[in-house]
């Protein structure tokens, strides 16, 4: 039962509690005996004190005529319901009692220690002869000429002072009985509050590592154990929807793979079982080109995705002039466009100043972008790619706008998002966003897409212009040096 959580609050928080509690009582019955016995001995003291105005300038020779006297003040004494007075002679020995009867045979333990104080007073704490605890205080009287006459010694019980420590005690230890339970079981119950929600945590967690999605955590209490539940719901969640993009990712990704190698194979398969006509042979291999490159780019893809996800997508900087590498997209797609009956448009800028980046990744991304826009946008529709140099943040722009389907509110937050796809009939994989995305954030720019249902879309690429300041700062800007995506370095 006494285990993990449960176990540290026992020996924590209810350890501490119970050694503050013993503390206090001890403190307590510390206190109480202190004020107890000094109660009495205040007492004593002034009884003592008081002495003086009885035997003030006595001028007795001899310690019988004080013994006279001393044994009338005893018989006299007012507080004999309180303490006890014993007379006792100059060699310590009590003759008479204020109760009538003498007691012992020998010195009372004080008297010594009386005779030899300044201020004539000494002090006992023990027990009496008959066995009862007491505190007594003995005077000695001296004469005229300093000789000791005897004392007077005064007696009273402890037995009721002790009562009253006892007494005190015990409330103390019945009280803190009653913390220690209230504490125990609000403990309890509060770790029962937190046991209970973690296992269930626990035994959820491992349903869902074990691939069970579907699982989930009942909110018990509306605090962080509810809002942890409500992240590990979420993480679930979140999960389940990741599974289901991967699992129709490799869905797409078969799909896109079978249907290159099928058109590929068919024409083999033609051109192996004999030899057609030229122009037959001419459309089977230029099917057979065009298909063994889309699988090549697929496969790419797949690679820098790879990549990607394990952190080795590397980046070879140089300075490099990016008007070549969107010229060199556009003129690749250019007969593409044609074929589909699509007008790409490119409005060319006469200059543009030195960015700092890898050609190739680069131009992967604008063939991505622009290979998106085609796709999307109808027969008859227009692709608009233009470059150009923003003064206010330096940086180059690289925007490409199409008037095709465009991309509902919904799906727009999520395109960059990897196995992601917001239209399932046009043929992709769903991570080339993702890759260029990643490609930019190594550039550190970054791609903002705007895009309205049935009207169009909008993609911006924004680079930093090379800072030749900056390079001499950061080392990742150094020609020749290769960035990469790593986790170590991205933190």
């Amino acid at each position: 039962m006494f285990k993990g959580i449960s176990k540290r609050w026992l020996i924590n928080t209810f350890g501490v509690v119970l050694a503050i509690i013993i503390l206090l009582i001890i403190t307590l019955s510390v206190s109480v005996h202190s004020l107890c016995y000094n109660t009495v001995e205040s007492a004593l003291i002034s009884q003592c004190e008081d002495l003086r105005t009885v035997f003030d300038n006595y001028t007795a020779e001899n310690t019988d005529s004080f013994m006279g006297a001393a044994a009338v003040y005893a018989s006299n004494f007012e507080h004999k319901d309180e303490m006890e007075i014993e007379v006792l002679d100059s060699q310590g020995q009590a003759v008479s009692t204020s109760s009538g009867f003498a007691s012992g045979e020998k010195p009372v333990p004080e008297f010594e220690d009386a005779v030899k104080s300044n201020n004539g007073m000494g002090k006992y704490v023990g027990r009496s002869e008959s066995g009862e605890k007491i505190m007594a205080y003995t005077r000695i009287i001296r004469n005229a000429g300093g000789a000791e006459l005897g004392g007077v010694r005064y007696i009273s019980s402890l037995r009721n002072a002790d009562g009253k420590v006892l007494m005190y005690t015990l409330i103390a230890v019945a009280v803190g009985l009653i913390i220690i339970l209230v504490v125990g079981l609000s403990g309890y119950y509060f770790i029962r509050s937190i046991v209970k929600p973690v296992r269930q945590m626990s035994e959820t967690a491992q349903r869902i590592a074990q691939g069970d999605f579907s699982a989930k955590i009942d909110k018990m209490y509306d605090d962080e154990i509810g809002e942890l539940s409500d992240s590990i719901n979420d993480m679930a969640s979140e999960l389940d929807a990741n599974e289901k993009l991967k699992n129709d990712f490799i869905s797409r990704v078969s799909h896109e793979l079978r249907t290159p190698l099928t058109a590929i194979k068919g024409w083999a398969e033609t051109m192996q079982y004999g030899v057609p006509d030229r122009i037959t042979l001419e459309k089977g291999m230029s099917v057979i080109v065009k298909e063994s490159s889309r699988l090549t780019s697929l496969v790419e893809e797949l690679l820098d995705f790879s990549k990607l996800q394990s952190g080795r997508l590397t980046m070879q900087m140089e300075r490099m002039d990016i008007l070549a590498e969107i010229d060199e997209a556009v003129y690749m797609l250019k007969e593409r466009a044609l074929s589909e009956g699509k007008h790409l448009l490119y409005d060319d800028p006469e200059d543009m100043p030195i960015i700092y980046g890898d050609r190739n990744r680069l131009k992967q991304v604008f063939l991505n972008v622009i290979d998106n826009a085609l796709k999307y946008t109808p027969e008859g529709g227009m692709i608009g790619v233009q470059a150009y140099q923003d003064f206010k943040d330096h940086t180059v722009k690289i925007v490409v706008a199409d008037n095709g389907c465009g991309i509902n509110p919904e799906d727009l937050p999520k395109v960059k998002d990897k196995f992601y796809k917001a239209n399932q009939k046009i043929n992709g994989s769903g991570i080339g966003l993702a890759v260029a995305d990643e490609i930019i954030k190594m550039h550190k720019g970054s791609i903002e897409i705007e895009s309205s249902p049935e009207v169009g879309t909008t993609v911006t690429i924004t680079i930093p212009i090379f800072n030749e300041a900056a390079a001499l700062d950061d080392d990742s800007l150094t020609p020749g040096v290769i960035a990469d995506n790593s986790a170590e370095k991205r933190q």
